[in-house]
């Protein structure tokens, strides 16, 4: 938000309390650019959908975080989206499922799931945060937000339009992508769709790499090639991202 001329809005987080305990005024609040204009209006930037309550339950993954599995109500409002973080490809750590979340790291892509470094209960700073250093493969060659795939006649409706601000679940706020995941071809797609590229553009993905330029991928693009660029280390060269 910062570097959106959105200072205002990112201020309001307080970073040390869940999603749902801050005002609605808070989590509904999205700089525009955060929307497309070909697949939402502006009475579809807000929606409502689970969160973390109390009768949540938790399990603990094998690197000693916990996961939540809802339970019990908890719906609030909250800000909808449809550009997503770049979480990655499916090695360890970046689909998202209770049993691999965390496991062998939180994602392999430039925007991912960090662990924050607390002190006194409070997060002071973020274990694995990404900086342009560590994309080793080269900004050009990585995403770093692209359009999220949201089925038609989805809209404002969880899970498959998500909270983008809530980090309690991968397919609120990024999508992966390689083997196995492909972008979505068809916007009507349902499913096991939740953590997919997709768009509502015929063919095309709109993707912002990490050196700034904007690029507009066939929906068809060769998985392994897609998954290459969704990799920040994985040392395989790009032949054509088109």
């Amino acid at each position: 938000m910062p570097y959106l001329e959105s200072t205002g809005l990112e201020q309001r987080w307080d970073y040390s309390i869940p999603y749902a305990s801050h005002d609605d005024s808070v989590r509904t609040a999205s700089p525009p650019v955060y929307s497309c204009p070909a697949r939402r209006g502006s009475d579809d930037t807000k929606g409502i959908g689970n969160v973390v309550t109390g009768a949540t339950r938790w399990i603990t993954l094998p690197c000693g975080c916990q996961y939540p599995i809802f339970g019990g109500a908890g719906n609030v409002a909250g800000a909808l989206g449809d550009y997503g973080a770049n979480h990655g490809d499916l090695s360890p750590g970046s689909s998202g499922l209770p049993t691999d979340y965390n496991y062998g790291g939180n994602g392999t892509g430039i925007i991912i799931s960090s662990r924050p470094n607390c002190a006194s209960g409070k997060p002071v700073g973020w274990e694995d945060r990404i900086s342009a250093k560590n994309v080793y493969d080269g900004l050009s060659n990585t995403f770093l937000v692209g359009e999220m795939h949201v089925p038609m006649g989805k809209l404002k409706q969880s899970p498959e339009d998500a909270f983008i601000f809530n980090g309690d679940n991968l397919y609120n706020f990024a999508r992966i992508g390689g083997p196995a995941v492909p972008i979505a071809k068809d916007p009507r797609a349902l499913g096991s769709d939740l953590v997919r590229w997709g768009s509502w553009h015929a063919g095309l993905c709109q993707f912002v790499l990490a050196d700034g330029s904007v690029r507009a991928v066939s929906s068809s693009i060769d998985t392994d090639t897609l998954g290459r660029l969704c990799n920040r280390n994985d040392g395989q060269s790009i032949s054509d991202i088109e």
